[in-house]
């Protein structure tokens, strides 16, 4: 049975050292963290005595400890309050832009409530493989070659001479079975080995073990990013797709301390920015009265060398309203703390006033309170261009997620209607 997990919360850009501060990691779980960060991880940086974290937030579970970074617009300290609010607002926004589906047949109803990210993804693939269990296993057909009493298949004669010389009994074969022994089930059973692992959650641990039993025992294969790449899902096979993307995103982020054998990195994070862009989409998406049209990343091509690839500019979302008016926004996940929008931000903003023929442009940030600010460009002769405004929309972060859907519906379209 796992030990019991030590819980280290820390919000967006914040620093855990070793040697100082309210919330520390031991220096050995820094080392494997430094080991870690030399696998090119986009997660944090390296510190003195330390890791400073950046945009992305989800956990990091190293040996027994997990690490949540949550994200943070306003300015509260931590407690208890505070870190619940952002956490459930995290969880929130990954289910509404489909990061997990729980409302899926096989996934609903979880039985424990999930107190990280984590939590969420074990009890997610454990419903998963307790589903495919519930409604039997599929089965595919796969060559096989050895040692049987009957004679099937075809005889690998040579083989039969080496192995059955004494044994008249015997029959070296190539043979067609039709049994559960495949590549799917191959992936799901040691991504559940590796749950049994590093699960810290004690309300799951019974129902792994039953699994385990449960599950038919399958051979050991290494898994890679391509094993997942050559996978092909049939009309039989598509209800995997669930189990299996978990078990990827499991196998795949899972890194073993090969030098101490304690500390195994296990990180499930994500980038704030384009989950902030993809909330943004899916909340104005919802809207089918104002808007006839939502697109995400729309992009059109700006400059060709003579040799070589295009190059495309990609406005976040798109809209085009009812009326006819086209609308570009671009999300930013930070707080502007009362600055001007990056230059940077503002040129490109300008680009796509040209390129898209945007009506209005404007710029998403989150806030502790909702405004929109408006600003003109100003043309070559240094007068502001009444055609070109770029607006700053600040959307205050509500605690329940289907109002603050609404109120980014709200908010954007108080921006197009001004």
């Amino acid at each position: 049975m796992s030990k019991a997990k030590e819980n280290i919360v820390v919000f967006e850009h914040e620093i855990l050292r070793f040697d100082k501060g309210e919330r520390r990691i031991t220096k050995d779980q820094f080392e494997a963290l430094e080991r870690y960060y030399g696998n090119g991880v986009p997660f944090y940086k390296l510190v003195y005595n330390g890791v400073q974290f950046n945009e992305h937030v989800g956990v990091l579970q190293v040996g027994n400890t997990l690490i949540e970074v949550l994200p943070k617009v306003d300015r509260n300290p931590h407690s208890e309050k505070e870190d619940k609010k952002w956490r459930d607002l995290l969880i929130g926004m990954l289910q509404t832009v489909g990061s997990f589906d729980i409302k899926s047949t096989s996934s609903s109803n979880l039985k424990i409530k999930p107190n990280t990210v984590l939590d969420l993804y074990f009890e997610l693939y454990v419903k998963e493989l307790e589903y495919l269990l519930h409604t039997g296993l599929i089965k595919k057909y796969r060559k096989k070659e050895g040692n049987v009493t009957a004679l099937k298949g075809s005889l690998q004669f040579s083989k039969h001479i080496q192995y059955n010389l004494t044994h008249q009994e015997r029959f070296y074969v190539r043979h067609t079975t039709y049994d559960v022994e495949h590549t799917l089930h191959f992936i799901l059973y040691k991504a559940l080995k590796l749950l049994k692992l590093i699960n810290t959650n004690t309300s799951l641990n019974g129902r792994i073990g039953a699994l385990l039993l449960n599950f038919p025992e399958m051979p050991d294969m290494k898994v890679s990013a391509s094993t997942f790449e050559k996978l092909i899902f049939n009309r039989k096979s598509q209800y995997y797709t669930k189990a299996i993307d978990i078990a990827k995103l499991l196998l795949l982020q899972y890194h073993p301390d090969i030098s101490k054998g304690r500390n195994h990195v296990l990180a499930l994070m994500f980038d704030m920015n384009l989950l902030w862009e993809q909330f943004i989409y899916v909340s104005l998406k919802k809207n089918k009265v104002d808007f006839s049209k939502v697109k995400p990343q729309t992009f059109k091509y700006f400059w060709k060398p003579e040799n070589g690839r295009r190059t495309s500019m990609k406005p976040d979302i798109y809209i085009e309203t009812t009326s006819g008016q086209k609308i570009v926004l671009d999300t930013k996940w930070k707080n502007l703390n009362g600055y001007n929008p990056s230059p940077d931000d503002l040129r490109q903003m300008y680009v796509y006033h040209e390129y898209f023929d945007a009506e209005k442009v404007a710029l998403v940030y989150p806030s502790e309170s909702k405004s929109i600010k408006s600003g003109n460009y100003f043309d070559k002769e240094g007068t502001h261009d009444e055609s070109k405004q770029c607006s700053i929309i600040m959307i205050n972060v509500e605690n329940q997620i289907k109002d603050w859907q609404k109120e980014i519906q709200n908010i954007i379209i108080k921006f197009i209607d001004r």
